[in-house]
């Protein structure tokens, strides 16, 4: 489905009824990354999946998108849709737009889920690093979207996964060099919203890969304990909910009841 947004298609999909739920993909994703877990979850809820700003069927709205444009932008679609309250659960930069909708909207978020995602912000070593894949991705986007895939597995599942892989790494070439760059600019300069996580009233989860290669599995245990929040831990990387399918669903299902 296709929203008109500020001269713009925001492109998103709804199914089924119940209690809402919305999914918000990763960099270099979209919302087909949801789709065996929507048909888990739609018989008994209303899965909302969103193309984030530059990305899937979404297209790009500046040559920076902060994660405060895109938290606005899926306001712009649940505004539409009429709910008022949902629980939102963001993997990766969907965990930062997941938190940047709650710093935004605090009546929003019934509950949220960090899927491989954090409330810190970059280091200065990962805002340099993001610096670099800029200056990559200018270069040659195909190659850089390959690496950066296969990089987010964790080293034991890169052959384990090879179909997988294929698959998100055809997804992540229709995403223009544009809302590649934007959104590695406004993931860069992202804020600290780890009072936000801390202060949420709701119920609230993360979920960490222990071989997460992009984000230090002791960073997550850290940043669990003094947010106060429940930490469900899975063997392998960055794509639990490939890596870790089984459990992660069956997780989800339980801190959904």
């Amino acid at each position: 489905m296709i929203l008109a947004y500020k001269g713009i298609k925001i492109n998103y999909n709804v199914s089924g009824k119940g209690a809402p739920l919305v999914f918000l993909h990763g960099f270099l994703e979209n919302a087909t990354m949801w789709e065996e877990t929507v048909h888990h979850f739609s018989k008994d809820y209303n899965c909302i999946s969103i193309d984030l700003l530059g990305h899937g069927g979404t297209e790009c709205l500046g040559y920076i998108h902060t994660m405060e444009d895109m938290a606005i932008a899926v306001k712009a679609v649940l505004e539409y849709l009429k709910i008022s309250k949902a629980t939102l659960i963001g993997h990766s930069m969907g965990g930062y737009v997941t938190l940047a909708c709650i710093d935004l909207f605090p009546d929003l978020a019934t509950g949220l889920v960090l899927l491989n995602s954090t409330s810190l912000p970059d280091s200065d070593e990962r805002k340099l690093n993001r610096t670099r894949a800029i200056n990559v991705v200018k270069k040659n986007p195909n190659a850089f979207t390959s690496m950066a895939i296969a990089n987010l597995f964790a080293q034991e599942n890169r052959s384990r996964f090879i179909k997988e892989i294929a698959q998100i790494k055809n997804e992540a070439s229709k995403t223009p060099l544009q809302g590649i760059i934007s959104a590695l600019e406004g993931m860069k300069i992202r804020k600290d919203r780890s009072n936000i996580l801390s202060h949420f009233k709701g119920s609230k989860i993360i979920f960490s890969g222990r071989k997460d290669p992009v984000l230090p599995y002791s960073q997550s245990i850290k940043e669990a304990t003094q947010s106060k929040t429940d930490l469900i831990s899975f063997d392998w990387g960055h794509m639990s909910y490939i890596e870790n399918k089984e459990e992660f669903l069956l997780e989800l299902q339980k801190f959904l009841n």
